[in-house]
């Protein structure tokens, strides 16, 4: 009976560790892609348009949304929010597939981003990096 009762208190006192172990498990952190060496917002101006003038001023929002896939947001209603996966080739950044075009070059300029969306081309700079997490 003696040895029940210290099993019990023994098994007692080692519960509430157990239960805090299983509800907050260790999670290594995710490894770096492609998306996230993208991602941030740039400046810069439709080029080329097949439908329309070239513009100024056009603000780009590019936000990782997946392993090495971009969600493309602009201020232009010509150039449609897309979501693009993305591969690299030698140095630049690139479209894997799909009707766009998306380029960035990470040696010569790193900070610069081609895009042609919709028959709409735009060219920019980063002008800001997303916040860390």
């Amino acid at each position: 009976m003696l040895r029940l009762l210290i099993l019990t208190i023994a098994a007692t006192a080692l519960l509430p560790a157990a239960a805090h172990a299983e509800t907050n498990p260790t999670t290594a952190p995710r490894k770096a892609d492609l998306a996230d060496r993208i991602a941030g917002t740039y400046e810069g101006a439709v080029i080329s348009d097949a439908r329309g003038s070239s513009r100024d001023n056009v603000t780009v929002t590019v936000t990782r949304v997946g392993p090495n896939k971009v969600e493309i947001k602009s201020d232009y209603a010509r150039i449609p929010a897309v979501t693009i996966p993305l591969e690299k080739a030698m140095d630049a950044i690139l479209a894997a597939s799909g009707p766009h075009v998306f380029l960035l070059d990470t040696v010569r300029s790193p900070d610069k981003l081609d895009l042609s969306i919709d028959d709409a081309s735009w060219s920019g700079n980063r002008v800001a990096a997303p916040a860390q997490k």
